[in-house]
């Protein structure tokens, strides 16, 4: 069964230049799965612009401007439709692992039961946690810097998707080190067991 390195973070957190520093210095060929390479695959009948409910470009991925702490920022919004494909991801992920294949997961996890469903799927012996974290107004700069983002994205999930109470096996501040230190970071980690899904696991399981 394959290993899974697991990043979570926020939009223009690093989680992808890291994934690919990962790749470059494993011994082993790990597989990057990014949220972004499925939000790509969407046809664009079904990615919406602050789409109205009820039509085509709500019920994939919509991208609507809101007001949070009396700012304007850009949320992102699934629909049936991409609840469906981050559904479809999250167990290609576990097939992948079930395989042999190891993964670098790089995702965004945007409501708790997401995480959960992470959890109830994949080898929690397998998984490897890690909570991508930076400081606000890097992550702003650099998501000015990236063709076809929206202002205000990162800000608008920011904390959410670190809100929903998960332990980490390893957190770790791209804006405090190179990608090449907090690979190593990563891959340090990866000589003990992971916990934290285990964790999750038996919370999950244990009656209320």
């Amino acid at each position: 069964m394959g290993k899974i390195i697991f990043l979570n973070g926020c939009s223009s957190s690093g989680k992808t230049t890291l994934a690919l520093k990962l790749q470059q210095m494993l011994p082993e060929p790990y597989q990057h799965i990014a949220l972004d390479q499925f939000r790509d695959g969407l046809p664009s009948s079904v990615r919406g612009l602050n789409a109205p409910e009820d039509t085509p470009g709500a019920s994939g991925l919509n991208v609507v401007p809101v007001q949070q702490d009396g700012e304007w920022v850009t949320q992102i919004q699934f629909g049936q439709h991409g609840e469906n494909i981050l559904k479809g991801m999250r167990r290609s992920i576990g097939v992948f692992s079930d395989l042999g294949a190891n993964v670098i997961v790089d995702d965004l996890l945007f409501k708790r039961e997401y995480l959960e469903d992470y959890v109830s799927i994949l080898n929690p012996d397998k998984v490897w946690f890690i909570g991508v974290k930076c400081a606000l107004d890097v992550v702003n700069a650099r998501e000015a810097t990236r063709p076809g983002r929206f202002p205000g994205t990162a800000t608008s999930h920011f904390d959410q998707v670190h809100a929903h109470g998960e332990i980490y096996d390893l957190e770790v501040d791209t804006s405090q080190a190179t990608p090449r230190e907090i690979a190593q970071q990563i891959i340090d980690r990866l000589q003990d067991p992971p916990q934290a899904f285990a964790r999750m696991r038996a919370q999950m399981q244990t009656p209320c």
